[in-house]
């Protein structure tokens, strides 16, 4: 079993910046790949960032592309959104995910499937 907390969320006006945080349990969290995805009310749950068991490859959604970055410290397992230049359109309840079979299957997942493990969320609100 795996546990993911996520902290950092709340409110902020447009144009300022937050700090997701989403800490692991277990022994193995190098060898997973983590994801933050969102979901806006009556909306489907969206891909956010996801990067490698190792760091070294990140995938970005186009709508975050050049504003968010994800990163993460195997040390602390602990993976990080920093979130800059953020848009009233960027409101919703941030996930974080945990792939546990990626380094064994070499993939990084951009949708829901692969991930097997879910926070249970933080809100990020953004005001015009």
């Amino acid at each position: 079993q795996v546990q993911l907390v996520e902290s950092g969320g709340g409110l902020v006006q447009a144009g300022g910046s937050l700090r997701l945080s989403c800490a692991a349990s277990g022994r193995t969290f190098s060898t997973y790949t983590m994801g933050w995805f969102r979901q806006a009310p009556g909306e489907e749950r969206e891909f956010v960032a996801a990067i490698s068991w190792g760091g070294a490859t990140t995938y970005y959604a186009d709508s975050v592309k050049g504003r968010f970055t994800i990163s993460r410290d195997n040390a602390k397992n602990t993976v990080y959104l920093q979130m800059n230049s953020l848009k009233p359109e960027d409101t919703a309840v941030y996930y974080c995910a945990a792939d546990t079979l990626a380094a064994a299957k070499l993939r990084l997942g951009t949708t829901r499937e692969p991930y097997d493990y879910w926070g249970q969320g933080t809100q990020v609100t953004v005001s015009s």
